[in-house]
């Protein structure tokens, strides 16, 4: 008898729409925003990294193959959050902003990040 796993979510430190810096993998030192994040596996992807090529058969006669790039998605633990002000990627910290809200801050240069 199998047992009913619960899909439990991870807490992730990036949001969609983030600027990251990829600090390991092949894809190494390369810039770009967060288009789609996977909470269930940690998982997020990146604009124009980890890119994946897919041939394609054709579909109809008479038409070509072709073959498609797609970003493939990157475990959230390889990237960082990054500014493009000062082009330095840093952990992030929390304070309260004088309405009372939590606001996400870089550490290394004190950048508020909305």
């Amino acid at each position: 008898m199998k047992s009913k796993s619960v899909s439990i979510k991870k807490k992730l430190h990036v949001k969609q729409g983030d600027t990251v810096k990829i600090i390991t993998g092949v894809n190494k030192g390369k810039v770009g925003k967060i288009l789609q994040i996977f909470s269930k596996t940690g998982l997020v992807i990146v604009e124009g990294v980890n890119i994946k090529t897919k041939n394609q058969k054709p579909r109809q006669e008479g038409e070509a193959g072709k073959t498609i790039k797609k970003e493939a998605p990157v475990d959230s633990s390889n990237v960082m959050l990054y500014s493009e002000k000062t082009k330095i990627a840093s952990r992030i910290a929390f304070t309260e902003n004088d309405k009372g809200n939590k606001v996400r801050y870089l550490i290394k240069n004190q950048e508020k990040i909305n």
